[in-house]
């Protein structure tokens, strides 16, 4: 029923700056947790940033001061503003959320967005 859809992603060079897009249907993200997860191959996917109901926000420390995640609550929209990209943020990005309110437990997935940071 719920479906996430990122976009923006694609391929910067170093120091350079690309805004994630996640689009929500079938609810508004009002009582949920959203999350920006990572995975690059290779390694094991962590999570980047995350925006709860109360609209606090939470990030990973390799990219805080870095990164703003965001939701535009008009079109149901979660972002993340990635700035000063450096090679390490090269990966698969996915945004998640949860089946039940205020729950981490992340039961939806998009189909992720390609992050390529060259150097």
């Amino acid at each position: 029923q719920v479906q996430l859809v990122e976009s923006g992603g694609g391929l910067v060079q170093a120091g350079g700056s690309l805004r994630l897009s996640c689009a929500a249907s079938g609810r508004t993200f009002n009582s949920y947790a959203i999350g920006w997860f990572r995975q690059a191959p290779g390694k094991e996917r962590q999570s980047v940033a995350t925006i709860i109901w109360s609209a606090s926000t939470y990030y990973a420390d390799s990219v805080k001061g870095r990164f703003t995640i965001s939701r535009d609550n008009a079109t149901n929209t979660v972002y993340l503003q990635m700035n000063n990209l450096k090679p390490e943020d090269t990966a698969v990005y996915y945004c998640a959320t949860s089946k039940r309110p205020w729950d981490y437990t992340y039961d939806y997935w998009g189909q992720g967005t390609q992050v390529t940071v060259s150097s």
